[in-house]
């Protein structure tokens, strides 16, 4: 039987879910590290990868007849840009599918990181409920209403974040050249501002940028030294934007009030990762996930009916791919 789709999801991602693909399509599902895998790809119409995993080298897809690339998710960083733009292979994501997810994981670690949440429950395991109050009480913490959000990367996630915040009663600033839609932005009276103004400005920072040779390295020591005192970091856009020893170093400091690590230089996160070494109320200061913030069971369901429509309308109805990316 002729092969039409490779997916790089486990089937039952797709079941838990709700979501099964079109029945006339032949699906074969397979773990990146398959032995079978370049044989399978060379035999395939379509290839269904999540945004997450070990990068694709371009010559997987050299003499296969892959018409797209369908990415379950926002990031398309796995694929090698050049290689698939030679072999005219188009690449499609699925923007806006977490869009509701990693807005309640920002204003969530937000709330936890300022008012201290996941700190004072250590500390009441560790039997020190009368004196951490009373620490908390005198250090007079904030929660969001009235609070300056700064947004970095105004596009469908970054414009989404920025409404939830702004629903909390915060004022809103970003740093974007090219906002994806400046009226939105306005109907909340956000103010466009250069990156370091607004980390200067922001007592949340929140990142929503792609990897890119240009955001490589974006929050670093220099950028982390202009935030304010107590302010805090969101970071749940791609591993790599942030600097992970200066932000380390940063936290060890005391002078930023927290932060939430999603993403990682290297993933699976590595036991060497300096944030890791943090200890005391260092430790306390950061928050850590797994790369889960934009996964929810309403976003998965999204993600992959709007991935699976557009495999569809590729290969059953022999149209252009919707939401290419390259």
């Amino acid at each position: 039987m002729p092969l039409d789709v490779v997916c790089l999801r486990p089937e039952a991602d797709f079941q838990r879910a709700g979501v099964t693909p079109p029945a006339s399509l032949v699906v074969a599902y397979r773990a990146p590290d398959d032995p079978q895998l370049a044989a399978l790809v060379q035999q395939a119409h379509a290839l269904v990868i999540p945004a997450v995993g070990p990068k694709l080298a371009g010559s997987l897809f050299e003499k296969s007849g892959v018409k797209l690339v369908q990415v379950t998710g926002a990031g398309v960083d796995r694929l090698d840009e050049a290689a698939m733009k030679k072999l005219g292979i188009a690449v499609a994501n699925v923007p806006g599918g977490s869009n509701s997810a990693v807005s309640e994981y920002a204003v969530g670690c937000a709330l936890v990181l300022l008012r201290r949440f996941a700190w004072a429950d250590a500390e009441i395991r560790a039997g020190n409920y009368l004196s951490f109050r009373a620490r908390m009480v005198a250090d007079n913490l904030s929660g969001l209403d009235g609070l300056t959000v700064g947004v970095v990367g105004l596009g469908v996630i970054g414009l989404a974040v920025a409404q939830a915040f702004h629903r909390c009663g915060c004022r809103i600033v970003y740093c974007d050249p090219a906002p994806r839609d400046a009226q939105a932005a306005a109907k909340i009276g956000a103010q466009a501002l250069p990156l370091e103004e607004l980390l200067k400005a922001s007592d949340v920072v929140t990142l929503h940028v792609p990897l890119l040779p240009q955001t490589r390295n974006l929050i670093g020591a220099k950028q982390l030294s202009l935030m304010k005192p107590g302010a805090v970091l969101i970071h749940s856009s791609r591993g790599g934007i942030v600097n992970e020893t200066a932000l380390a170093a940063h936290l060890n400091s005391g002078r930023l009030g927290g932060a939430a690590v999603d993403v990682y230089s290297v993933e699976p996160a590595e036991p060497e990762n300096p944030l890791f070494a943090l200890e005391g109320e260092a430790a306390r200061r950061v928050l850590f996930t797994p790369h889960i913030a934009g996964v929810t069971r309403q976003s998965a369901a999204l993600l992959f009916r709007e991935a699976w429509a557009n495999v569809e309308r590729v290969l059953l109805k022999g149209e252009a791919p919707l939401n290419r990316v390259y």
